[in-house]
């Protein structure tokens, strides 16, 4: 290091150099200051060529600094370490890759990206997809670099306007799936309209979207006291899993829906009830006397007590969770009934009694028919 070297450079280089190097009361020194004091650094060999631009006698040239990200990493030679290596690629892979077998209902139907959202009860939706290898090809061409950290991941998004033309949807939750799999259960915590997508999460935030379901609109808590969690339920009780999940909707543009349930099914799925309303015709309506409607109804009650109460309803035992809870079915007949709910503790000493009145008023109207070529 040389005084003419030194000589070159600004003040401010010169002071974060004298900072960079423990000179003691380099920021009040002058030029010539800093000068002197970075010389006799460098001439006590307390500065090791880590100076920009420092040469001269004394001075060791500065060493190329080695990029950790060139530096070869030996690859392991043990075969049970290669084995391992391998096995954990392969089940990276699978955990990424999201493309599934179709259907065997749809032999007659081509392959293609499908997301179908399926109501069950209150507080379950059933989310069901199909993705094309392409398209998962497609997908790891678009995100390039950021295919490596991306995560397959099910996107729920919550309606905003109940306009079909332009609804605005926001992303309320992001659950992280997995490859080898086509159905998820999502759990619900309150009564919304919403949708599912299914794609790929980079960790930059970027989404690259592979499916999108129909719009469903789940109901509230008191409107259902099953829980449905298995695929074969919902032969025993398709008609309301389609309607709750918008199949008879007349804002629902989704053929996925009803192509899954004819494939489960194995029949064809009504797409809209008809109209009970009075013919447009000039013509006499046509009545057919071998068509039968009959409608019941049914309550349930619930409600919750002390853990070892008893409970009686209309003077019937009721059956006492571990948890204080009950819940009984009642029938409705066509008429006025009143109820009386009464729990007793358990050393008698106590008892509370709550009556509930109920009516069910049911009207049979008069009935509407066309002939059988204008329903054909």
């Amino acid at each position: 290091m040389t005084t003419a070297s030194l000589r070159e450079k600004p003040v401010r280089d010169l002071a974060r150099m004298a900072k960079q190097h423990g000179v003691p009361g380099w920021h009040s020194m002058r030029k010539d200051q800093l000068i002197r004091a970075l010389v006799r650094r460098a001439k006590s060999g307390l500065v090791l060529g880590g100076i920009p631009g420092a040469s001269g006698p004394g001075v060791p040239a500065s060493r190329p600094r080695r990029n950790p990200a060139s530096v070869a990493v030996a690859a392991p030679t043990d075969p049970e370490v290669v084995r391992r290596i391998a096995e954990a690629r392969e089940r990276l892979a699978r955990a990424k890759n999201l493309a599934t077998r179709p259907e065997a209902g749809r032999a007659n139907r081509p392959a293609r990206d499908r997301m179908v959202l399926m109501v069950r009860g209150p507080y379950w939706m059933h989310a069901f997809w199909e993705i094309t290898p392409r398209s998962i090809s497609r997908a790891q061409a678009a995100l390039g670099q950021e295919w490596h950290s991306a995560r397959p991941v099910l996107r729920v998004l919550r309606i905003e306007t109940a306009s079909q033309a332009s609804p605005a949807a926001r992303v309320i939750r992001e659950i992280e799936v997995h490859g080898g799999v086509k159905n998820w259960f999502i759990d619900v915590r309150e009564p919304m309209r919403c949708k599912v997508e299914i794609g790929y999460l980079t960790s930059s935030g970027r989404f690259h979207g592979l499916a999108r379901s129909n719009a469903v609109a789940t109901p509230p808590a008191s409107q259902s006291d099953t829980l449905d969690v298995h695929w074969g339920e919902i032969l025993g009780d398709c008609d309301r899993i389609y309607a709750m999940s918008g199949g008879f909707s007349p804002e629902n543009n989704s053929t996925e829906l009803q192509e899954l349930f004819e494939e489960r099914l194995r029949r064809p799925m009504v797409t809209s009830p008809r109209s009970t309303g009075p013919d447009d015709g000039d013509s006499e309506p046509t009545f057919r006397t071998d068509f039968q409607l009959d409608v019941d109804a049914e309550m349930v009650v619930y409600g919750v007590t002390q853990p070892d109460a008893r409970v009686t309803l209309q003077g019937e035992p009721v059956r006492v969770q571990s948890d204080g809870t009950f819940r009984v079915r009642v029938d409705m007949p066509n008429k006025r009934q009143v109820l009386p709910i009464i729990a007793t503790a358990s050393d008698g000493g106590r008892r509370q009694m709550i009556v509930m009145a109920v009516e069910r008023n049911t009207k049979s109207l008069e009935p509407h028919g066309r002939d059988a070529l204008d329903l054909s």
